[in-house]
């Protein structure tokens, strides 16, 4: 009985918070030009100094739910009521950015949808981090994945797998061609159709890719984190709605080291150290026998 009002009184806490992002709406993206801040310790635009830079940066310094966490168990809320995650993702064109810091996948016209509480968000974008940004009970991993969504009513809802090294993950190996022809310097230059005076250049660049379809990024596991933190680039807007995939995944090491020399910032890591939890509430989904793993 005290288990099940646990998890009554937690559905009333996470619909409210659902009530009050859909009353203060994330309207603030990812910034597309990342090459007014850094990602190293203690420097003039370092993670330390983001909320410095721009007034609407502000929640970067001053947040109480910024991302990305420890996901510590001791502190997790394990739970069997929120169900599975509904995905209803759909091949679509898709452009491969360079925003300065990372390597930005984006459908055109959106590559499907998630469903959270019966609210639909489109799939906008994904984008990587090296190493990991969450980490699980400490220990930090070697990529991570951040698939971006958006309601109709300007809500986000990002869906994060991490990886670590092992075998090649074939969502990776699909873009590895594409990710090749970034990293290597006339390859850019072929597709900016000019020569470049300077790896400055390159930031911005966009490929035409094709169609990619988002249900090759596998999951393997029915398992997830849920908890209410921020974008992890500036403007660090919070209310965003996480979801973290519990099992970790592999990628091999020249996937993860392709990803960032396609970027070009002369940096091995785009990673933002982790932000403390304070009050918040940190749910695991753990599926019952009957409802499979």
């Amino acid at each position: 009985m005290e288990k099940l009002m646990r998890q009554i009184m937690f559905c009333g806490l996470f619909n409210a918070l659902l009530l009050l992002l859909a009353a203060c709406p994330a309207t603030c993206q990812e910034v597309e030009d990342e090459s007014e801040f850094s990602y190293v310790p203690g420097s003039d635009n370092g993670p330390e100094r983001w909320g410095e830079i721009h007034p609407d940066w502000s929640m970067c310094n001053n947040g109480t739910m910024q991302s990305p966490i420890d996901l510590l168990h001791e502190r997790v809320e394990i739970v069997s009521h929120l169900g599975r995650l509904k995905r209803d993702y759909k091949p679509s064109n898709a452009i491969l950015i360079n925003r300065g810091h990372d390597m930005m996948l984006r459908w055109e016209s959106g590559g499907g949808h998630i469903y959270i509480n019966e609210t639909q968000y489109t799939l906008n974008q994904c984008h990587w981090h090296s190493p990991s940004e969450h980490t699980i009970n400490g220990r930090r991993y070697d990529l991570e994945v951040h698939l971006v969504h958006e309601s109709m009513d300007g809500r986000t809802a990002v869906f994060g797998i991490m990886y670590k090294i092992g075998r090649p993950d074939s969502f990776l190996s699909m873009m590895g061609k594409d990710l090749k022809a970034l990293a290597d310097i006339r390859g850019v230059e072929r597709v900016m159709g000019k020569d470049l005076k300077g790896l400055a250049d390159i930031r911005g660049v966009e490929r035409v890719v094709g169609t990619i379809d988002p249900r090759q990024i596998k999951l393997g596991s029915r398992k997830y984190y849920r908890y209410i933190g921020s974008l992890t680039v500036p403007p660090c807007t919070e209310n965003i709605a996480w979801t973290m995939l519990r099992k970790v995944r592999t990628a091999s090491r020249e996937q993860v080291r392709l990803i960032r020399r396609a970027v070009h910032d002369d940096s091995e890591t785009n990673a933002r150290p982790i932000q403390p939890i304070n009050q918040r509430t940190v749910t695991l989904y753990w599926p019952t026998d009957r409802q499979g793993n």
